[in-house]
């Protein structure tokens, strides 16, 4: 399916075509693919723009989706992708891409523009579980932080969510970061004045 606003290489138009055009300023980059300069980027953007890599059975996860939903600025350097649980797939080739042979279930992939992306509770989550890694604690919180702000995510169903799971890995950190969270919204709904109550 071709996305009107997103340009892949080798779609409409050439690579040299494209880059031609970035160059005049008519196109800007985004993702994997451009959109004309004067679009906005959305979460429908973002998530077409990686439709070369992820195809009809490869759902967009990790950090790639954090980035999908607009929880970090810039896209990472190699995109993460993952399974869908009704599908077995061999070694994924692709430079642009890191395969996660995890089955992501039904429940836990959202359709953005025909692309499949975790959803925003499985994205939350699976980011969150790398706040115990160093090298990822800074930009994994800032994840949390932006998809809890944004409304995306309910901090109680997320660590209700991580409680039903045995043995999920990084769990305690994230829970721990979650439920930070969970008493900020807390305390900010206690510190709003009582509307008063309208009677008829």
């Amino acid at each position: 399916m071709l996305w009107p606003l997103i340009y892949l290489p080798g779609e409409r138009l050439s690579v040299a075509e494209l880059s031609a055009a970035r160059l005049d300023g008519d196109v800007v980059e985004i993702g994997e693919g451009y959109m004309p300069a004067d679009a906005i980027e959305s979460t429908a953007t973002r998530a077409a723009s990686l439709r070369s890599i992820c195809g009809s059975r490869l759902v967009v996860g990790l950090w790639s989706a954090a980035w999908v939903y607009g929880a970090l600025p810039d896209p990472p350097s190699r995109h993460s992708v993952m399974r869908g649980a009704a599908h077995r797939i061999g070694n994924l080739i692709d430079r642009r891409a890191i395969f996660h042979d995890v089955g992501v279930e039904e429940q836990d992939v959202a359709d953005v523009e025909g692309v499949l992306v975790t959803s925003p509770l499985r994205t939350v989550i699976d980011v969150a579980r790398r706040i115990r890694e160093p090298e990822h604690r800074e930009r994994a919180t800032a994840v949390v932080v932006a998809l809890i702000e944004a409304g995306l995510v309910d901090p109680r169903e997320a660590i209700t969510r991580m409680d039903s799971v045995k043995r999920l890995p990084g769990s305690k950190h994230a829970r721990r970061e979650i439920a930070r969270h969970l008493e900020g919204t807390r305390e900010r709904a206690a510190s709003l004045p009582r509307q008063p109550v309208v009677t008829r």
